[in-house]
């Protein structure tokens, strides 16, 4: 737990439901949730706020030819940047890593539904198929599978040019993102970097992977810890965060300010047998339970309300009663990669401000925390695989 190298979280960038910005959100948090259940119903939907890309992403070209996750998670890296005011200086972002989680491209819905129709009364189906595929879609979409197109559009964009890692593999992939770019600067091998990811939750086809996973809840907005009730499940949401993580005394001699301090982070995968995510969070605490004072740390969960693998979760919690919990699920849904980091940008704003925000259920699981925050524990369970905890610590 003692590193000799410290690592500061200097900048956040984030978009979600929520806003755009680290204040946005921490505004956001104290107010219901603005989930949307009519633009994909009977599905609920978190839906990013509408953002000017003008303002990270200035040339129309280099838009055009991303896909909106690809978008989002550039823009959300440049005020990430920007935050830590690092933003067109070309000598640091020269040495700044990057490590970016996401998944593959998006489909063009149109072009799909398109397809498929003329598929009905084709003659040759097959010569059909390769025709239309090689006509209507444009090249770009193919390269759009690539997950590190992210990570080559931020460099273009802001110059990022240090070493370039990406990660696929739905939550796991932001857990280890941010794991991997923690160990390589307590290591040494590293002094900043910045990491994250995003994730378009607002299509058709990946509502319809988790619905026919049955995975989704319908119709109705619920706040996550009471959806057990009705069976679980996901509200899918648009999310794209970026944190920029530095070495202490590297940000010392630029001046720069951290918003917190991001101590450890543990990972694990176990098969999801009963009992054994609760076990494996269980293992993961026991990493930090000896630094953690209970009075003044709370756990900031991940959970993304899937069964039974949440109830894994709260019986994990229950058994840490001097902690008071919050479910960010409730308020920007469940993006999948960006989840991890999203939820250590927003327990670094907490430890910020030195307060935890408003409980926002009535199931018994969230209380009031009334006592000074200077501790956070992160959790991400993946709906389907997968479990990391990270811990969050304010800085003096």
């Amino acid at each position: 737990m003692a590193d000799a190298r410290e690592v500061w979280i200097t900048g956040i960038g984030i978009v979600s439901s929520l806003g755009e910005g680290i204040e946005a959100h921490w505004e956001g948090l104290a107010k219901p949730s603005s989930a949307d259940t009519t633009a994909f119903a009977p599905y609920v939907v978190h839906r990013a706020v509408p953002v000017d890309f003008d303002k990270q992403i200035p040339k129309k070209g280099d838009q055009r030819q991303m896909e909106a996750w690809q978008r989002i998670g550039t823009y959300a890296a440049g005020l990430a940047l920007d935050s830590a005011g690092v933003k067109g200086n070309a000598e640091l972002l020269a040495h700044t890593d990057m490590i970016v989680a996401a998944g593959g491209g998006e489909r063009d819905g149109k072009v799909d539904i398109s397809v498929l129709a003329g598929l009905r009364t084709a003659n040759d189906r097959g010569a059909y198929l390769n025709q239309r595929l090689m006509s209507d879609l444009r090249p770009t979409l193919f390269l759009a599978q690539l997950a590190n197109l992210m990570a080559g559009n931020i460099s273009i964009v802001h110059g990022v040019t240090g070493s370039s890692r990406t990660f696929m593999g739905e939550e796991q992939a932001g857990v280890d993102a941010v794991r991997i770019a923690h160990a390589r600067i307590t290591a040494g091998q590293s002094e900043i970097a910045l990491v994250g990811g995003a994730y378009n939750a607002e299509r058709l086809e990946v509502i319809l992977y988790y619905v026919l996973a049955k995975c989704l809840i319908r119709d109705r907005h619920t706040r996550l810890w009471e959806r057990a009730a009705t069976g679980g499940g996901m509200e899918l949401g648009t999310i794209a965060a970026f944190l920029v993580l530095e070495e202490k005394q590297h940000a010392l001699n630029r001046g720069a300010k951290p918003f917190a301090r991001l101590t450890s982070i543990a990972s694990d995968q176990v098969r999801r047998t009963p009992g054994a995510i609760t076990g494996a969070l269980e293992r993961m605490w026991s990493g930090v339970a000896q630094r953690v004072e209970p009075g003044s740390a709370a756990i900031l969960s991940g959970a993304s309300g899937v069964e039974p693998i949440t109830a894994e979760e709260r019986a994990f919690v229950a058994k840490h009663p001097g902690l008071a919990v919050r479910a960010t699920g409730t308020h920007l849904g469940h993006g999948l990669e960006p989840q991890f980091p999203a939820n250590i940008a927003l327990a670094a704003a907490a430890l910020r401000h030195g307060r935890l925000f408003p409980p926002a259920d009535e199931s018994g699981v969230e209380r009031t925390m009334d006592a000074s925050l200077r501790q956070v524990v992160v959790t991400s369970i993946g709906h389907r695989r997968g479990e990391g905890l990270a811990l969050v610590e304010a800085v003096d």
